[in-house]
């Protein structure tokens, strides 16, 4: 595809435990712009944003910003209300989709397969357990696998949970307890309306975590994943609902957790990603480039879906 020559801000930065991705997917993002003839102002997001925004003046927004308040519907609803074109999901479809709760109430009567589990205020965990071991426990609504910890009777937590042990307890009030589910991490991206690839992630360290995430070398890709082909259906079309279900533009990443020896059974949805990471170690980008959409092409379909949308996210 060829996109007319334009002037596009690529958002990126802000402050959430996420800026350092952000920063690598904006400048990504940037150079892959100007390389195919764009004119770019990068900016980093910090709290004269509007004021920034409106000085740009720029044909369409570029949204690279990870975590909050970039992905969480903050930003988005700043740029309606300033009446700009950006990329990625709109106001609301962000608010619900960072926040795993409403995720789940979202997606579930729907019929996608999700782990249980409830919040818990963190007083509570140091009493006793709030499922029976092993269980993970995350924030509510961050992203990058940020501050996920898995309980085992073999962890070093301690047996309640010790409020001195280092973990998510220490920098959020509430907590989602959820079961754990052995087996294998599998991913599959939504590029517009189609589902790219099933991916599977094999990190070095046991767990796929922020570290295994955006570390080289701490995770291998497996893609196509060699998964059997009922698996991979189902990811594809899960994801693909996900999307669909969740109001999401342009492109996002849904996550899984498949226990093989339970089969169809065993896979279940972690959550959808409305702003996947454009790094060279993301996994968008890797699986359009096995399906011959390469990194600058990739950028520009998501900046076309944008402009045909005016403005108009959901």
């Amino acid at each position: 595809m060829t996109l007319p020559k334009l002037h596009i801000a690529v958002l990126m930065g802000g402050w959430s435990n996420e800026r350092p991705v952000s920063l690598m997917s904006g400048e990504g993002v940037a150079k892959a712009l100007e390389a195919r003839g764009h004119r770019v102002t990068r900016i980093d997001m910090d709290r004269n944003i509007a004021q920034t925004l409106a000085e740009t003046k720029a044909d369409v927004v570029f949204n690279a910003l990870h975590g909050s308040p970039g992905e969480d519907g903050s930003i988005q609803g700043l740029m309606d209300l300033m009446g700009l074109t950006y990329t990625h999901s709109g106001m609301v479809t962000s608010v619900i989709a960072i926040d795993k709760e409403l995720t789940k109430q979202a997606l579930v009567p729907h019929g996608v397969p999700m782990p249980g589990g409830r919040i818990v205020p963190v007083e509570e965990i140091f009493q006793k357990d709030p499922l029976e071991r092993p269980y993970v426990l995350k924030p509510v609504n961050e992203g990058s696998s940020v501050g996920v910890a898995i309980i085992t009777n073999e962890g070093n937590y301690g047996n309640p949970i010790s409020a001195g042990a280092k973990g998510p307890w220490q920098e959020f009030d509430s907590l989602l307890a959820e079961p754990y589910i052995r087996g294998r991490e599998l991913t599959t991206a939504v590029l517009g309306d189609r589902a790219l690839l099933v991916t599977e992630l094999k990190p070095k360290s046991g767990f796929y975590d922020f570290d295994s995430k955006y570390t080289e070398g701490m995770t291998e890709h497996i893609c196509p994943a060699e998964i059997p082909d009922e698996i991979t259906k189902a990811c594809l079309e899960l994801a693909l609902r996900c999307h669909r279900l969740l109001g999401c533009n342009g492109c996002s990443r849904t996550d899984f957790r498949w226990d093989d020896s339970q089969g169809i059974e065993g896979l279940f949805v972690l959550e959808t990603n409305t702003q996947p990471g454009m790094t060279p170690l993301s996994l968008v980008p890797e699986q359009a480039r096995h399906l011959g959409i390469e990194y600058g092409e990739l950028v520009e379909i998501i900046i076309a879906d944008a402009l045909a949308r005016g403005g108009k996210a959901k």
